[in-house]
């Protein structure tokens, strides 16, 4: 994180850049005549199956934790030499149009090539949104006593990705109706944080100071670069932190951290504190469990994880938990 800071920091940029890059930072601002065109690009590398879907809903929640709306994707898609047929490349194709429907995102373009030392396919996806400049949600508004919110729980698109693509490892320790609930996961709860940004930032106003969804290094490496782009420190109380007994029961069996398992589908919130009640219960009333797991310090030094045996550094994952599990050959 320090390295990639340091490169970030390197990079020059026009007047025309609201908003670039940075560490905690989700995607960069661009103003283009009255309004701020916002723009994200991410691959999917660890995904297989549907990985059409993962690619935009993860772009897509990127654009949304800056307050715009997702409009137009690009999908730079790579495919194996050996494996590559006629109906794999629909499937993903059909994968890559349902997301967006669900989204009422354009998809507009991109590339496709088979190219070697692939043995799986992969996406980069490039999503483009706007923004009128008074909404644009910037992470250096948050301020110290702000309360740190979490939308969801951890971690959905771990959860899926684990039963879709370890079935084999889990069937060892669970029924297929458990780990049919598990790959159900990326579509219900789903992976999917553009509502639940929409609502609190719809409602709270300039009372939402900023927005993040937890991706790779999980829930503990989300909520570091929170604190990294606000220029604060964080408590975080681990028993407030909503686990899915879906989540647990995998990461036990593999031996898996859930605070560094990839997170797409939770959306962290830092709050002005007097805000933290009426945002968990807008987000309730919308179906979407919520909880307040933790404050913004003042000291930027202070990254503290509160547990039943006491206060603890927030760990940290150099490596996705999933990743690890991969690298290893435990999966």
């Amino acid at each position: 994180m320090e390295l990639l800071s340091e490169l970030l920091g390197e990079l020059p940029a026009d007047e025309s850049v609201v908003l670039g890059p940075g560490i905690g930072r989700d995607a960069a601002a661009v103003r283009l005549g009255e309004q701020l065109v916002v723009l994200k690009s991410d691959p999917i590398t660890f995904a297989t199956d549907e990985i059409g879907w993962y690619a935009v809903h993860v772009n897509a929640n990127d654009v949304a934790c800056l307050g715009a709306t997702p409009r137009w994707f690009l999908s730079t898609l790579l495919l194996p030499e050996s494996g590559t047929t006629p109906e794999l490349v629909r499937r993903i194709a059909a994968s890559l149009r349902a997301a967006c429907a669900h989204l009422g995102i354009s998809l507009i373009g991109g590339h496709t090539e088979i190219t070697t030392g692939l043995d799986r396919p992969i996406i980069a996806g490039t999503m483009v949104g706007t923004v009128e400049p008074e909404r644009l949600i910037r992470p250096d508004r948050v301020e110290p006593g702000d309360e740190i919110l979490l939308a969801r729980g951890i971690a959905i698109e771990g959860t899926a990705i684990l039963a879709r693509e370890c079935q084999d490892r889990l069937a060892a320790y669970f029924d297929e109706g458990f780990l049919n609930r598990c790959r159900a996961f990326l579509h219900q709860p789903g992976i999917s944080v553009v509502q639940a940004a929409r609502l609190l930032h719809d409602h709270l106003g300039e009372r939402l100071h900023a927005l993040h969804d937890p991706t790779e290094g999980g829930l503990a490496t989300g909520l570091r670069e929170l604190a990294l782009a606000s220029g604060y420190g964080l408590t975080v109380d681990a028993r407030a932190i909503p686990i899915y007994p879906e989540t647990r029961a995998l990461c036990d069996a593999l031996g898996l951290d859930p605070l560094g398992l990839i997170a797409s589908g939770a959306l962290l919130a830092a709050v002005d504190p007097g805000t933290s009640g009426e945002a968990l219960a807008l987000l309730q009333q919308a179906g979407i469990p919520a909880a307040a797991i933790g404050r913004v310090e003042a000291d930027p030094a202070r990254l503290d994880l509160v547990t039943d045996a006491g206060v603890a550094p927030l760990p940290a994952f150099p490596v996705d938990e999933l990743a690890r599990l991969f690298a290893e050959g435990l999966c």
